[in-house]
C-alpha cells in the first residue's frame, strides 16, 4: 500500500479524493467508487501500489495506437478495480475484482521491477492499460518517471474520466494516450458507465494540447451509441482537435451485463468510418470484427499503403525518413520509419 496523491483531509477525518472526476467524498474505513482507494484514520491509502493483477508484453497495436512506433513492443500492466462501472465490461473479472474488499491481489512489484522487466524484454515503451490508469495513479506516475531515465516511452490506455489535476500530473510524464470515447451522449455515460462526458472530452482536449500523442476509440454497442447522429459528433468533436488524430471503431460482443445486445454488424463498422473520413479524419481503423481489415495505414495525400498490419504484426512499406515513398507527404505520428 502507498498513501495516496490528489486527496484533501477533513477535520471530521473524512477526505475528498481530486484523482477522477468523481471527486469521491469518502468516510473513515470507506473506499471511493473505484474500490482500491481507502480512508484510513483520516489518511487516504492506494491498495493496489505494486500489486499488478497482469503483466504482459503487447504489440503496440494493441492498445490500440496505429501511430506511436509502429511495430514495436509494450510492456503492459494494470492492477485491479475502476472508476466506471461499464455495463459492457470487457474486464469485469478485475475491473470489478474490488466489489469483494478482500479481493486485492497482494504482490509485491515495485516500479523498478517493471522497468527492468521492459527492458530485458526489449519492450520499446510501458503502457499502463487492461483497466484504468487513473485509479493506480501514483503506482504508474512513479513507474513513469523511472521508465523515462531509460528512455521508454509511457503510454495510459484510458477512459479519460480525470480530474485537470491529474491529467496535469500524466502529461508531466506520458507520451501516448488512448483514449475510450464510449459515446457523444452524457445520457450513455450516466446509464451505462456511471459516468459524465464532459470530463472525458475535457481530458482528451487537454492531453492533446499538452502535446501528448493521442488516438482514441470507440465501442459502437448496436442499439447504444450506432445512431448515425451521434458517430458524427464522434467524429465532428475529434476532428475539431486535429485532423490527424487516429479513430479506432471497434465491435462490440456481449459481455457482463449487455448480453442483451447482438455484436456489432461489419455495415455498422464500414459506416462508422466513411462517416469519420466525411468529418475530415485522415485515419479511421476499424477492429475486434474477424474479415474486417480496415487496420493499414494510406497516406492521406496519394492514398498509397505506408504500414500494412496483417496477423498481429506491422510492416512500414511505403516510408522512408517518415515520409510517403509516393507524393513525399508526410503522416502523422511518433516514431513513424
Amino acid at each position: 500500500m502507498r498513501e495516496a496523491s490528489f486527496y484533501f483531509k477533513h477535520t471530521d477525518d473524512s477526505v475528498r479524493c481530486f484523482l477522477c472526476a468523481h471527486t469521491c467524498h469518502i468516510a473513515p474505513g470507506e473506499r471511493g467508487r473505484c474500490g482500491v482507494r481507502e480512508n484510513r484514520n483520516g489518511s487516504l491509502w492506494s491498495l493496489v501500489y505494486g500489486r499488478p493483477v497482469a503483466q504482459h508484453i503487447d504489440p503496440i497495436e494493441k492498445k490500440p495506437l496505429y501511430h506511436f512506433y509502429p511495430g514495436s513492443l509494450s510492456y503492459s500492466y494494470g492492477t485491479v478495480g475502476c472508476n466506471f462501472h461499464c455495463l459492457f465490461c470487457q474486464n469485469a473479472d478485475i475491473a470489478h475484482a474490488p466489489k469483494n474488499r478482500d479481493n486485492i491481489r497482494v504482490n509485491d512489484v515495485k516500479p523498478e521491477d517493471i522497468v527492468r522487466e521492459a527492458r530485458e524484454t526489449g519492450c520499446y515503451s510501458v503502457a499502463a492499460t487492461y483497466t484504468e490508469p487513473t485509479i493506480f495513479m501514483e503506482y504508474a506516475l512513479d513507474i513513469c518517471r523511472l521508465g523515462k531515465e531509460f528512455d521508454l516511452k509511457q503510454v495510459f490506455v484510458t477512459n479519460g474520466f480525470m480530474t485537470p489535476k491529474a491529467v496535469q500530473a500524466a502529461v508531466q510524464c506520458i507520451d501516448a494516450a488512448n483514449v475510450d470515447l464510449k459515446s457523444f451522449r452524457n445520457s450513455f455515460y450516466i446509464e451505462e458507465c456511471a459516468g459524465r462526458l464532459a470530463p472525458v472530452l475535457k481530458t482528451i482536449r487537454s492531453l492533446k494540447e499538452a502535446g501528448v500523442w493521442v488516438e482514441v476509440t470507440t465501442l459502437i454497442i448496436p442499439g447504444q451509441n450506432d445512431d448515425p447522429g451521434e458517430l458524427r459528433d464522434i467524429a465532428g468533436f475529434i476532428a475539431s482537435l486535429g485532423a490527424e488524430i487516429p479513430w479506432h471503431i471497434s465491435a462490440f460482443h456481449p459481455a457482463y451485463r449487455r448480453t442483451d445486445r447482438p455484436p456489432t454488424p461489419a455495415k455498422t463498422l464500414f459506416r462508422a468510418r466513411d462517416i469519420g473520413l466525411e468529418a475530415g479524419l485522415r485515419y479511421v481503423y476499424c477492429g475486434n470484427l474477424p474479415g474486417v481489415e480496415f487496420r493499414n495505414t494510406y497516406c492521406h495525400g496519394c492514398g498509397r499503403k505506408l504500414i500494412d498490419r496483417t496477423m498481429g504484426t506491422a510492416d512500414v512499406v511505403g516510408l522512408k525518413a517518415g515520409r510517403c515513398l509516393q507524393c513525399r507527404e508526410t503522416p502523422a505520428g511518433v516514431g513513424l520509419a
